[in-house]
């Protein structure tokens, strides 16, 4: 199997400390800090660690605080209810004594009702787009250096956006945005592994479409982005290992937050999960350059 997605499940399996309790270690994206969609995806682990026959439907979850990539991260799962069809479990991710992420899950054992869904967006497939990460290096060696390092780190994940970023000249775009995703190497067959992934790679370029209309980029200096909180709603199975198309909007953008949603499609226009995303998004005058060593949140 491709080594970086090796690398990435292991990160999600935890290492079982007590009942309930689990603890998970960090890598780097090229962020500063621990990325969320990893945090998403551990707790949504650990919670799936303690429901048995049941597959996830729905998760909400809160950022509180910056992760650091050099300490371990506790997850405490709360058993809060096992009912007849639904199981509900709280998760809260601890580093150094104090509560980093809050999360909420619920589980439903699978059972047949009534069937509708929005329609898939008419783009091109992802054959012959290019991936993201695929940056000549005369742009890689002009742009800053948070976001070059944050391109040319490895990935789990191809993405192929269905209209390319501009990285050195950002354009004013509608607040929409299509990017197909795919993992890097096939899976096994394990529902709750493809969930756990998904959660994971639903915190990628979410966000960031709010910022599309004002001609903004994450990582050039001039933004201070951070996620607060975090949803997704898992309809129907999912596998990660194939093409979905993960498609963007933002309707809103105020009070220095911005709000995204997204939808996954499969290749047949199967609409299995759909997220939201609020996060804080401030924008630095001309004269000042972002404090990348502090969190965003700490100045709420």
């Amino acid at each position: 199997m491709n080594a970086v997605l090796q690398d990435l499940i292991t990160l999600l399996e935890l290492e079982r400390i007590e009942d309930n309790i689990y603890r998970g270690q960090s890598r780097d994206i090229g962020s500063a800090q621990v990325f969320g969609g990893q945090v998403l995806g551990q707790a949504l682990s650990a919670a799936h660690f303690t429901v048995e026959n049941r597959r996830a439907h729905s998760l909400h979850a809160y950022f509180l605080r910056r992760g650091d990539m050099n300490a371990p991260i506790i997850y405490e799962v709360d058993r809060a209810r096992d009912g007849g069809s639904f199981s509900v479990r709280r998760v809260v991710a601890i580093q150094h004594g104090r509560p980093i992420f809050n999360l909420a899950a619920s589980f439903q054992t699978p059972e047949e009702g009534l069937e509708h869904q929005a329609q898939m967006p008419d783009v091109p497939g992802p054959e012959g787009l290019q991936d993201a990460t695929e940056v000549s290096d005369e742009v890689l060696a002009r742009i800053p250096e948070k976001m070059r390092r944050y391109l040319t780190h490895k990935r789990p994940f191809e993405f192929r956006p269905v209209r390319p970023m501009n990285f050195e000249e950002p354009e004013h775009l509608p607040p929409v945005k299509h990017v197909w995703i795919r993992a890097m190497d096939t899976l096994p067959d394990d529902a709750s592994l493809h969930q756990n992934l998904l959660a994971y790679v639903s915190d990628y370029e979410l966000l960031g479409t709010s910022t599309l209309p004002h001609g903004l980029l994450f990582g050039r200096g001039n933004v201070l982005m951070a996620s607060l909180d975090h949803a997704l709603w898992f309809h129907r199975d999912v596998r990660v290992d194939e093409w979905l198309l993960y498609s963007f909007d933002s309707p809103n953008a105020s009070g220095a937050r911005g709000f995204a949603r997204g939808q996954f499609f499969t290749r047949q226009g199967v609409l299995v999960a759909s997220s939201a995303q609020e996060g804080l998004v401030r924008v630095l005058p001309d004269d000042r350059t972002p404090r990348v060593r502090s969190d965003p949140r700490s100045q709420q």
